[in-house]
């Protein structure tokens, strides 16, 4: 009973966090809707720091595609047959919620310093994370035969971040070409174009960034990994 009763209280949990992050990126569309038709063009805005239309623009596409994504768990479910742990779900959802919400909506992109590299460091780690929790699932399963090495798992997490990581920034790339945006900060504030080192540096950062928290997930989902199988065949060893 103690244990139906913490598995509840979990599912619970990442009940309530996605239900909070849905209904915060629903309101979030009708705001930015509303926004993009009152807000001044930035032709009529002396003052940098109050927001025009483009950025509305920005916040609109940004909360869309957080519901989008917020889908993706449960479409690999359902798609591969496979179970995404309760925890995956909820740091999957506070990731958007500090994204899209708090660094779009609320600002903290300028309000925090260095809140996109912060962000950025937790993707990396938490789909690391989700890299090693799917191997293992597909480790585990029984209509697959896979028994990869603690090398190659570790390999499959670090690759599995950094690929979406990197189709983050085409993302980025893709909608600031489309919607006149700045998202990879290639140009100041002012609408000055950066050349150069100086105009990749937000983008190299970002991805550097992915690849040292990626890393480190991987280098310490390895010796947890190797640390488990010498643990299990000194077991195995022992009752033979």
């Amino acid at each position: 009973m103690a244990l139906k009763k913490i598995m509840r209280n979990k599912l619970d949990w990442k009940k309530i966090v996605g239900a909070i992050l849905l209904i915060t990126l629903i309101l979030s569309i009708i705001y930015s809707i509303i926004k993009i038709i009152n807000a001044p063009s930035e032709d009529m805005v002396a003052d940098e720091s109050t927001r025009v239309k483009s950025d509305y623009v920005l916040m609109l596409v940004q909360c869309i595609l957080g519901l989008v994504v917020m889908a993706v768990p449960s479409f690999i479910e359902r798609k591969w047959m496979i179970s995404i742990p309760n925890h995956m779900y909820i740091l999957y959802f506070v990731f958007l919620y500090c994204a899209i919400y708090l660094g779009e909506v609320r600002n903290f992109y300028f309000v925090i310093p260095h809140w996109d590299t912060i962000l950025h460091a937790f993707s990396g780690a938490m789909l690391g994370a989700l890299g090693f929790s799917l191997v293992s699932i597909l480790n585990g399963s029984k209509r697959l035969k896979l028994n990869l090495s603690p090398f190659f798992v570790s390999l499959f997490a670090f690759c599995f971040a950094l690929s979406a990581g990197a189709l983050w920034e085409i993302y980025e790339y893709t909608f600031d070409g489309l919607l006149s945006l700045n998202m990879q900060k290639f140009a100041l504030e002012d609408g000055t174009l950066l050349v150069g080192r100086e105009a990749l540096a937000d983008t190299m950062k970002d991805i550097i960034v992915d690849a040292l928290s990626a890393f480190i997930i991987s280098v310490l989902g390895f010796f947890t990994i190797k640390k488990d199988r010498l643990a299990k065949d000194y077991e195995e060893s022992m009752s033979e």
